[in-house]
């Protein structure tokens, strides 16, 4: 890739924050009808699209306890969102002192960060609104691994973007399978995502470009290391995003056995965690990261498999 062309790319990118971006107090009517919140509404069951949500377990339990897990489910699914952008937006900023005057990545990374800054509120709202104060977003573990962004931005940035996507691709992987598949969310959950999955889009868009043009001119011995740690990042960052904490598992008495299954040991969930990644393994193919060597580390993750044909093409299934 020229910088002619990542440069235009960042254009049209920043543009696009001008032309089509949200405010969660504008965009929400957070105090419509339809958006209250009642812990009797049987659309905050979890869908089947969840790992946990299709379980026989879960659909064994009475309605109301399903109703009341989904509803800590989407909260917590929320505070980790905050957390991430919370971790991001810092990550960015830093990676901004080093753009010198001039530079395009200036003004998008810049549009990036108050975007990220809009969908904290977007889903602190909506964590109040659903009224569980006891909700958590990462856990202690999560946190000190987190503390790689910060050498990463300066020594290593093109892992750093590669946690970016790590961190993004998940849930934006989730969220479209939910508004694909036409399931009845509550409507504060639908919209929410909505917005979520409109501006990520760009946000995935430049961590894709950046590692595309920044990659192939790595040293040999950098980009290695890099694509060994790839899929290592893209495996650890699932967990820390999609697999519900211990405070979650211990509130509702959910048996071990269950959580293993559905995170990620059945058939169906291991499907899941493949598709989640189609994109970024195709990404990895074609900036030069999918060596033999990081092919058996994706294997041994159970994360290899197909690659998109497009960006957000619907999972196809197919033997890994």
């Amino acid at each position: 890739m020229t910088l002619s062309t990542y440069h235009d790319i960042l254009q049209g990118l920043s543009e696009g924050s001008v032309s089509k971006h949200f405010d969660p107090y504008v965009d929400i009517d957070w105090d419509a009808p339809e958006m209250a919140v009642h812990s009797d509404d049987p659309r905050w069951i979890m869908p089947t699209e969840d790992p946990l949500g299709r379980h026989p377990w879960y659909r064994a339990q009475p309605v109301e306890r399903q109703i009341a897990m989904g509803m800590w489910r989407q909260a917590g699914i929320a505070k980790v969102g905050i957390d991430f952008e919370q971790l991001l937006i810092r990550g960015l900023m830093q990676y901004l002192i080093s753009v010198p005057n001039g530079d395009p990545e200036f003004r998008y990374v810049t549009h990036e960060a108050a975007e990220e800054c809009n969908h904290t509120m977007m889903f602190q709202e909506m964590i109040n609104r659903i009224g569980y104060r006891d909700v958590i977003g990462m856990g202690p573990i999560d946190r000190k691994l987190t503390m790689v962004i910060w050498p990463a931005v300066k020594y290593f940035p093109e892992l750093f973007f590669t946690l970016v996507l790590g961190g993004e691709e998940p849930i934006d992987h989730l969220q479209k399978s939910l508004l694909r598949g036409g399931f009845d969310l509550h409507p504060m959950v639908h919209r929410v995502m909505q917005i979520h999955v409109a501006e990520e889009a760009r946000h995935i868009s430049f961590a894709h470009e950046y590692l595309r043009k920044n990659v192939p001119a790595m040293h040999p011995a950098t980009r290695s290391l890099l694509s060994v740690l790839f899929p290592v990042v893209m495996r650890v960052m699932l967990s820390m995003i999609a697999t519900p904490p211990k405070e979650f598992v211990d509130k509702f008495h959910i048996p071990r056995e269950v959580m293993r299954e559905a995170y990620w040991g059945s058939t169906e969930s291991r499907h899941t965690k493949r598709d989640v990644f189609t994109d970024v393994r195709a990404l990895a193919t074609d900036i030069g990261l999918m060596n033999p060597v990081a092919k058996l580390v994706w294997r041994a993750l159970g994360i290899d498999g197909p690659v998109s044909r497009y960006r957000s093409e619907p999972a196809r299934r197919a033997t890994a």
